[in-house]
């Protein structure tokens, strides 16, 4: 078969009639539309990071006052504490050997009748209570050069 006959008659007005015709690759509307959908893209890009770095800044900041807002629910359950005069008194006697005049108290002591000489020899140097040491800073203080 020719490609007369394949193609039909000269004459014939029909799609396939004739020559054919080629459409290019890439025609002006693609690229007018790749353009347009390129231009959008971009425009897009920044506002969309910038709203998750913001929705990011949000979270960290609810974080951040969940934290502060327990902080001052611990403040709040100290404050409470440092008003009960009974708290007070229980740890003005543990802390700082505070005993009330109506009350007698007792220190005990290692019971080596040494004034723990013998414990600093033997074991570990321990600490005097904060305030020998502090009164004897206040003493080395006072003393003249």
């Amino acid at each position: 078969m020719s490609r007369d006959e394949r193609d039909g008659p000269r004459g014939d007005d029909s799609p396939g009639a004739g020559e054919r015709r080629t459409s290019p690759a890439l025609t002006s509307r693609a690229a007018i539309l790749a353009v347009v959908m390129c231009a959008i893209a971009l425009s897009l890009a920044y506002p969309v990071r910038e709203y998750i770095a913001q929705r990011k800044e949000i979270s960290d900041l609810q974080r951040k006052q969940s934290a502060a807002r327990k902080r001052v629910d611990e403040l709040a359950q100290r404050k409470r504490q440092l008003g009960d005069k009974s708290y007070i008194e229980r740890e003005a006697t543990r802390r700082l050997h505070y005993c009330r005049p109506d009350v007698t108290c007792y220190i005990v002591l290692d019971g080596g009748g040494d004034d723990g000489r013998k414990a600093r020899n033997d074991g570990p140097a321990s600490r005097p209570p904060w305030y020998e040491t502090l009164w004897r800073s206040v003493e080395t203080a006072d003393r003249p050069r």
